[in-house]
């Protein structure tokens, strides 16, 4: 029984020996009774200095003083502060440095005395990967930083190239917020175009490329249709220039109102009849006037672009076989014109950013647009006197009001 017990006391004591994590036992006083290897290099001594003396040895300020107190607080109260919870530490070495470890305390009672075993495991190196991670995460920073700056100014030169920009930021040099205004409409602009035009150029180069191959008679139908894409894209393309076209003639004072006495069925008329042909299969608009609702004093051109501009994007934004409702009512001060559809509607969240320049809704998909065509409304619309608003619910549709007053 006695070799039995000594073989596994020497096997219990070669494996604390080799283990990795240091491993020192400290009597209820705090003197060190046995240390092991690991312990002792971390600590920069050999086992037999520090074998007999008060483990506050290997603490630094303030810990070095408060530890006989805390172990006497300790045994007279059994209340831990590490003992049996565990805790991140620093620990003081012969020379003088100091390095991070995590300290696992126990408590154990052998032979009717109470020893505490410490279990140390080395953070040095996690704490070096940490500051070393926070270096490489601070220069990171610093290169995006530079790089967004670099990628800023480079596109700054490019919008700089555009004259009219150029002029429009001159003008708004006077405040700072305006000019702020401009460079974010730059960048918008850029991001539009890039992916509007693209779109109907591919298809006009891959459909003319195409149409040279069909020079059979037979191939007729073929040609046809790749004749209509050119064509469709061409459309396309023209709304976008119109779109910056309006809006820069707005901007640029160059919209004279002039007031007439303008026949209101006779007018809307003839914009349902202009949009017949950007309506889509089984499309129709439907058109109701009140009574008293025959003349208004206003700008007939303008008020025409108006209509046109929301009967077209109810079009657009509606389903095949949808109707859109154009009704005319009188309210105290002119008339009152809602152009009313059933389509894909705008996203609650996003109705706050419906009139300004470039917004289209997450939801509009694959239909083309500039995201300009509200804005010039709007502004239409403010030339006019008037006043437009609306309502909308995704996936029900949308309506939107114009007030127009008498400007006679």
């Amino acid at each position: 029984m006695g070799n039995e017990l000594e073989d596994l006391a020497l096997r219990l004591q070669g494996i604390i020996e080799t283990a990795i994590d240091g491993i020192i036992t400290i009597d209820d006083k705090g003197i060190v009774e046995t240390v092991n290897n690991s312990a002792a290099v971390k600590f920069g001594y050999d086992p037999a200095e520090i074998v007999g003396n008060n483990i506050k040895m290997l603490m630094p300020e303030p810990y070095h003083s408060e530890h006989d107190g805390y172990l006497h607080r300790y045994n007279s109260t059994k209340k831990p502060k590490i003992i049996g919870i565990g805790r991140e530490v620093t620990g003081r070495t012969k020379h003088g440095e100091h390095f991070p470890f995590r300290l696992a305390v126990s408590e154990v009672i052998l032979n009717d005395r109470v020893i505490f075993t410490g279990i140390i495991h080395d953070l040095s190196d996690v704490k070096n990967a940490e500051i070393k991670l926070r270096q490489l995460n601070n220069e990171l920073e610093k290169k995006v930083e530079a790089r967004t700056n670099e990628l800023e100014l480079a596109i700054n030169r490019l919008l700089l190239t555009n004259k009219k920009l150029e002029d429009r930021e001159t003008a708004l040099n006077s405040a700072l917020e305006k000019e702020k205004e401009l460079n974010e409409l730059k960048s918008r602009f850029v991001s539009m175009a890039s992916h509007e035009f693209r779109t109907p150029l591919s298809t006009i180069m891959s459909s003319a490329s195409l149409i040279s191959k069909y020079v059979e008679e037979s191939q007729n139908e073929k040609r046809e249709k790749h004749v209509k894409r050119i064509k469709s894209a061409v459309v396309n393309l023209t709304g976008i220039l119109n779109d910056f076209l309006s809006l820069s003639k707005i901007e640029e004072g160059m919209v004279n109102v002039q007031i007439v006495n303008v026949a209101i069925p006779s007018l809307c008329e003839l914009v349902i009849d202009e949009v017949k042909g950007l309506q889509k299969k089984g499309q129709f608009v439907e058109h109701h006037s009140d009574e008293n609702c025959d003349f208004l004093k206003t700008d007939e051109r303008i008020l025409k672009n108006v209509l046109f501009n929301l009967l077209s994007n109810s079009i657009k934004y509606s389903k095949e076989n949808g109707k859109i409702i154009c009704s005319v009512q009188k309210y105290s001060e002119g008339l009152l014109f809602r152009i009313q559809d059933f389509g894909i509607g705008i996203p609650k969240e996003e109705q706050k950013y419906l009139f300004d320049r470039f917004f289209r809704a997450t939801n509009v998909e694959n239909i083309q647009g500039t995201g300009l065509g509200l804005q010039i409304v709007q502004r239409y619309v403010e030339l006019l006197k008037g006043e437009i608003s609306f309502e909308s619910e995704e996936g029900v549709g949308t309506t939107f009001t114009v007030k127009i007053p008498n400007l006679g």
